[in-house]
């Protein structure tokens, strides 16, 4: 499993840098203004871990307003193109989330998670990390597939399970294979409840924009929401 999702965003990152990840409007026009909206605008002087960096979208905007930024992705490939294309804006480091961070406890004001906790299976030893390297107070703010619409991938649900799921993406004419895990609201609630007290829930709607460009897709996200955003401060 973690050596097919390595191997698929090693793949990916060249589509990233090549076609950039703004032709996706689930990304543009859906996720990434709900998230936003979530990130103080003046993060001048604040650590931000970027956990799952990707090509570095998150850690761009967030060296924007003003965070030392830490990004870390498991993908070598991925964190060579967040290097090429932000430079010295952010360190950026190549990492497996669910091994023990080389960081000093208590180092970090924010953590921003976009789109990735899905493609791990133990949350567990993950949010006991983040929360050993947040400072007394940190937030963390995640964003995942929602539990409910991942339904629709399985032909035989146990919804109390922890499930692994693959999906297939079309990218740059080629068809890739996609594994990830699907839990139920309670286990995703009771996780991070162990460490972190819930402070905003988010199940983002789509953009004008995204009504205007993509109508069949827009009315489906509002009849089924694909992504769920929760905003947790540390205990």
């Amino acid at each position: 499993m973690k050596k097919q999702v390595l191997e698929t965003f090693n793949e990916l990152a060249g589509v990233y840098e090549k076609m950039g990840e703004d032709n996706n409007l689930y990304n543009t026009q859906y996720e990434r203004p709900a998230m936003m909206q979530l990130v103080p605008d003046d993060l001048a002087g604040l650590q931000v871990l970027d956990a799952g960096c990707s090509a570095g979208w998150y850690s761009d905007q967030l060296a924007v307003r003003g965070a030392q930024v830490t990004a870390v992705d498991m993908s070598p490939e991925m964190v060579s193109v967040t290097k090429k294309l932000l430079g010295d804006k952010v360190e950026a480091l190549c990492l497996d989330l669910e091994k023990p961070l080389p960081f000093n406890g208590h180092c970090f004001d924010f953590i921003v998670s976009s789109l990735t906790l899905h493609y791990l299976k133990d949350w567990r030893s993950v949010f006991a990390e983040f929360d050993r390297v947040l400072k007394p107070g940190g937030s963390f703010l995640l964003s995942i597939h929602h539990p409910l619409t991942d339904l629709q991938l399985l032909d035989r649900v146990q919804y109390f399970s922890t499930e692994l799921i693959v999906d297939e993406w079309n990218k740059a004419g080629k068809t890739y294979e996609v594994p990830f895990y699907r839990r139920p609201l309670s286990e995703i609630l009771n996780t991070l409840l162990a460490h972190f007290a819930i402070e905003h829930v988010t199940e983002p709607e789509p953009t004008d924009i995204f009504k205007k460009l993509a109508p069949e897709k827009f009315e489906k996200l509002m009849k089924s929401p694909n992504f769920l955003i929760l905003k947790v401060r540390k205990n």
